[in-house]
């Protein structure tokens, strides 16, 4: 598989400015979240496939680790295929406009992002908006553990959106009856199931495409039109204070997802960064990719294998055939 993961110590070497010794062609990082790895993997296998490229991964959720590793052009991280705006905008002011040291290929696909809540807690309880959470009694729904607070999922470490959806949390007005947590996609995910089956209320931060839509009945709770003057991010990487500086109490604008990669791979791998540029994903397919991970344990270069398989003529013309 050539897969090796982001120990402690190779994230501080990352972290500190270090390369390792890369003996791969290009490395990119796996985010441990089906959606990202499912399009990682299919930029492997068909790098490989197409290029006779070998192309490591490394495994964190760290995503400004990730884009200052692609801002040192060393070949710790190549091509990150996970950037989303507006969440991942600062950064792409920061490394692509400022330093002009990462690319953002110019295509993407579409998204969407905020929280969601199962069918249960619209039909029997009415709670259909973000201001229906700024209620102590409505927030005792999601209690699961009886300690009068209600549970709310807000996203991973290291994610851009989960430190957006803590100043959320406090300007929509519930951050004080929620316990605001902050665990790994994957203990949302058995939480969210739990309630599933249970037919009880959950909420948490929501993104798509993903394999819970198919999995599960959920629906977005309502929030205000994205309005910039109510809408200001800054994130830990940029200021110290910038939950005190940030502002948000609208939802988020409209929501891409795009390839982004190492300036000086133009140089090094100019076939690949061409077809980093023609790339481009169906939201569905994605979500469907998602599904095979999470849903049938199906490994994820067998999904990725399977998918370039069923999509030859795309993948041809994006490497130019």
């Amino acid at each position: 598989m050539g897969q090796r993961i982001l120990t402690t110590a190779l994230f501080s070497l990352l972290a500190a400015g270090v390369a390792p010794a890369l003996a791969a062609d290009v490395t990119m990082p796996d985010p441990n979240y089906a959606t990202a790895t499912a399009v990682m993997n299919v930029i492997k296998a068909a790098a490989e496939q197409e290029l006779g490229l070998e192309v490591s991964t490394v495994t964190t959720t760290a995503v400004p680790v990730i884009w200052e590793a692609m801002d040192r052009n060393k070949g710790e991280v190549d091509i990150w295929p996970d950037v989303w705006l507006p969440n991942q905008q600062g950064l792409v002011d920061k490394y692509v406009n400022g330093n002009k040291t990462v690319k953002l290929a110019k295509n993407g696909y579409e998204a969407v992002q905020g929280y969601c809540v199962t069918k249960t807690t619209v039909t029997d309880h009415n709670i259909k908006s973000v201001y229906d959470l700024a209620n102590p009694e409505n927030a005792k729904l999601f209690d699961s553990n009886g300690d009068g607070k209600g549970e709310i999922w807000l996203g991973a470490s290291g994610w851009q959106s989960t430190n957006i959806e803590k100043v959320k949390a406090r300007d929509y007005g519930f951050a004080e009856f929620f316990d605001q947590q902050v665990t790994e996609e994957a203990v949302a995910t058995a939480s969210l199931d739990r309630a599933a089956k249970a037919n009880k209320p959950w909420v948490g931060y929501c993104y798509g495409p993903h394999q819970n839509f198919a999995l599960y009945d959920l629906a977005m709770l309502e929030e205000p039109k994205n309005d910039p003057a109510k809408y200001v991010v800054v994130q830990p990487n940029d200021d110290p204070e910038w939950f005190e500086k940030s502002k948000v109490s609208s939802g988020y604008a409209t929501t891409t997802v795009h390839i982004g990669y190492a300036a000086s791979l133009a140089e090094r791998q100019p076939a690949l960064v061409e077809a980093l540029e023609r790339m481009s994903f169906k939201p569905e397919d994605v979500s469907k990719m998602a599904y095979e991970i999470i849903v049938n344990k199906k490994p994820a270069p067998d999904v990725a294998k399977d998918w370039i398989k069923a999509n030859t003529e795309t993948v041809s013309k994006w490497f130019g055939h």
